[in-house]
């Protein structure tokens, strides 16, 4: 997250309209001076979105050709509306809406149900998971956590696709998508909990699009009423949108065209919801005369971060890959990423948060630092691991800053100090906003010294300590700023939800991390089978996963670390290998097949080639290079730390094929083959004698008496049990 200077948190307002466009590059000019008629922006990561259309807004305000009440800028976060809203602000032009698609149409639909429908509009669902387990456990079908989670991830999926409980078999049917139940038990259960809201008389999220979208239709004086209000339309992350969410900015525009959207099809990581980057690819198409343009100019990341990330993507296929966007870094060189493959999962996060203290002791701040990785089940470990190394952390996803208890219960102390100004014995020996700030705080549990260790303490602390930084910036930046502006500060910041940073290293998943940004990014966890997630099959969820470590790498401005771990519990077999996607870039390994989803294999597995392994002179690690020595590293032909290509499926075949053997010929079972060779051959996958009698271990007698049966078992075959004759 952008670190908190009091230049950039306050910085003084545009005193004309052309001021406004004072430091824009070019191309973000270009943005910020079309006003009219339809503008797709096609802005890479880094390159300044943000800064582009809120000053285009601004610009437009501040020149009299838009009135502020009739803007309306959507995006898809709160904390995104938030940032939008502080930056117009602080650009002057606050009175424009700035709200997510469910913000904008919940505040509509309150306002215009009375007239519509007549009454109270029906009460937001609180726990939809909950309505969902009462639905299933109706219809007689039992459902785990995981699966109860899954379902309702499912229903969520339907209604903004437009589905109804009936047409769901035959939607998943016609999608990529997989059901995670049989469909026709998902439709059953969608159907209950659809009947258990009416009978309670409650709606969910999707509801609220849904009915804005009903009354929006059906009542043209309503619809008539909203399109005079809001007349100028910008829609951030328009790679997003789900065709529900299109739907409705389709009826808020009517047969206008003044329509501004921002996206990146690159980073289209949310087709789970039922996004699609459709509607973004598709803009010059329903919009011929739109002005189209191009932010590539990344200001992010340095020279090397950005070379990775388009070497991440200038591997993908589809549609998505055709319109990417290569990156230019304006920043200059920085340190290069960092590979690292350690033994397993406890020792890559012990690494990790090892590297992160050294980042630490070397004047990075701990809010300048993030551990990525794809699904929250790994955070656990990274907790574990910072918080036995006494670095503080935050787990994103948390609740909103200002909604906390312990932000809250200082808002109040310090709006008590505010009007009891000099009559507060609290602030006698303070001697100017900061201290003042510190001795109010110091009452909720502020202190200058951080609590040890983590949990709800140090959380605590952490909230106070943001607010303490703040106001040190906010009196650096207003010369003679009172208690009384502060607090003033403080309230629109929490009307904007433009939370100040707190100090910590950030835990987040992939997902959770779109649109925002450290100087320090680990990766980890970037192991076949989680990056991409297992049950990627098809091209297009494998191309998403691509698309999610791209959104990965840059996040990160300075310092970029890519791990994965051999196996996942100290002791355990070494077997996993790297993420396919960071083939032809990490360093000693080959390109992989582009565009493939089962690259290596329908399982996701690459294969490599037996022909390597025949070799004169010094035999050389094939992933790293260094000479080998070691016979066991030989008979693999890497180090034992160099990551493998192993196919697990196909050794687990053949160890389980081995004690078979072993146990019929009375004799133990590296008497048949060692683990090395079993490695070795579910490495090469040799398909004749010859590639097999060349892997270390297996030799003439070998082959007669097991090589029928390897081989066979290597082809995906089944085999006889019996062992071979000797």
């Amino acid at each position: 997250m952008t670190p908190a200077t009091h230049s950039s948190l306050f910085p003084q307002v545009p005193d004309s309209a052309d001021a406004v466009l004072d430091g824009l590059d070019p191309e973000q000019r270009e943005v910020a001076t079309a006003l009219h008629g339809p503008v797709c922006v096609l802005a890479g990561a880094g390159t300044g979105k943000t800064r582009a259309i809120t000053h285009r807004i601004a610009y437009g305000v501040r020149s009299g050709i838009l009135q502020p009440a009739t803007v309306l800028a959507v995006t898809f976060t709160n904390r995104a509306a938030g940032e939008m809203r502080g930056r117009l602000r602080q650009l002057g032009a606050g009175g424009v809406q700035a709200r997510t698609f469910h913000s904008a149409a919940l505040r509509q639909l309150q306002f215009f149900w009375p007239k519509a429908v007549g009454g109270e509009v029906p009460r937001l669902v609180e726990r939809k998971i909950q309505l969902v387990a009462e639905a299933a456990a109706r219809c007689g079908i039992r459902l785990d956590r995981n699966e109860l989670r899954d379902v309702t991830g499912e229903i969520e999926w339907a209604k903004v696709t437009q589905t109804v409980p009936a047409d769901y078999p035959a939607a998943i049917a016609k999608s990529v998508r997989e059901a995670p139940r049989n469909p026709a038990e998902i439709s059953q259960i969608y159907a209950m909990y659809e009947q258990l809201k009416r009978d309670r008389g409650v709606i969910d999220f999707e509801d609220v699009l849904l009915l804005t979208v009903g009354i929006l239709q059906d009542r043209h004086d309503i619809a008539e009423r909203i399109r005079s209000q809001y007349q100028h339309f910008v829609v951030d992350e328009y790679q997003d949108v789900s065709p529900l969410q299109q739907r409705l900015l389709d009826l808020w525009l009517g047969d206008r065209d003044d329509l501004c959207v921002v996206g990146d099809a690159g980073q289209t990581i949310y087709s789970f919801t039922g996004a699609t980057p459709d509607h973004l690819l598709n803009f010059r198409v329903r919009h011929p005369e739109a002005t189209v343009v191009k932010l590539v100019r990344d200001y992010r990341s340095t020279s090397q971060v950005v070379h990775l990330a388009n070497g991440v993507l200038g591997q993908a296929s589809g549609r998505a890959a055709e319109h990417r966007l290569e990156l230019i870094s304006q920043r200059g060189p920085g340190p290069e990423p960092g590979y690292t493959a350690y033994q397993d999962e406890p020792t890559e996060a012990e690494g990790t948060a090892r590297r992160i203290r050294e980042l630490i002791a070397a004047g990075v701040p701990a809010s300048e630092i993030a551990v990525l990785f794809r699904i929250n089940a790994q955070s656990e470990v990274y907790e574990q691991a910072l918080a036995d190394a006494g670095v503080p952390y935050l787990l994103r996803g948390a609740e909103r800053f200002f909604e906390r208890p312990e932000v809250r219960e200082a808002g109040v102390a310090l709006r008590g100090a505010a009007r009891a100004g000099g009559n507060d014995s609290l602030l006698d020996d303070a001697v100017d906003l900061p201290s003042q700030v510190r001795a109010v705080l110091g009452t909720k549990g502020w202190r200058a010294e951080p609590p040890a260790g983590s949990g709800a303490v140090r959380d605590r602390w952490e909230s106070l300590a943001a607010l303490v930084r703040l106001a040190e910036d906010f009196a650096r930046a207003r010369d003679g700023a009172t208690l009384s502006d502060l607090v003033g500060e403080l309230d629109e910041r929490a009307a904007a939800q433009h939370a100040p940073t707190v100090e910590g290293v950030t835990l987040a998943s992939l997902h959770a991390a779109k649109g925002l940004e450290w100087d320090a990014v680990f990766l980890v966890g970037l192991n076949e089978g989680m990056l991409p997630i297992t049950y990627a099959k098809t091209d297009e969820q494998v191309e998403e996963e691509r698309r999610l470590l791209y959104v990965g790498v840059t996040r990160a401005r300075v310092h970029l670390s890519l791990s994965w771990a051999l196996s996942r519990s100290p002791g355990g077999r070494a077997s996993r290998r790297p993420s396919r996607f960071l083939n032809g870039l990490r360093p000693g390994s080959a390109a992989g097949v582009r565009g493939s989803a089962a690259a290596g294999g329908a399982a996701g597995v690459e294969r490599g080639s037996a022909s390597r392994r025949k070799q004169r002179g010094p035999v050389r690690c094939r992933v790293c290079g260094k000479t080998l020595t070691d016979a066991g590293d030989m008979k693999l032909m890497r180090c034992e730390d160099c990551p493998s290509d192993m196919d697990e499926a196909l050794y687990e075949r053949l160890h389980e094929w081995r004690g078979v053997q072993a146990r019929k010929v009375g004799q133990p079972a590296f008497c048949v083959f060692t683990d090395k060779t079993l490695m070795a051959i579910a490495e090469a996958v040799p398909s004749t004698e010859g590639e097999l009698i060349g892997i270390a271990g297996v030799g003439a007698r070998k082959i007669a008496r097991f090589g029928a049966d390897v081989l066979a078992i290597c082809a995906g075959q089944e085999v006889d049990p019996a062992p071979g004759e000797d």
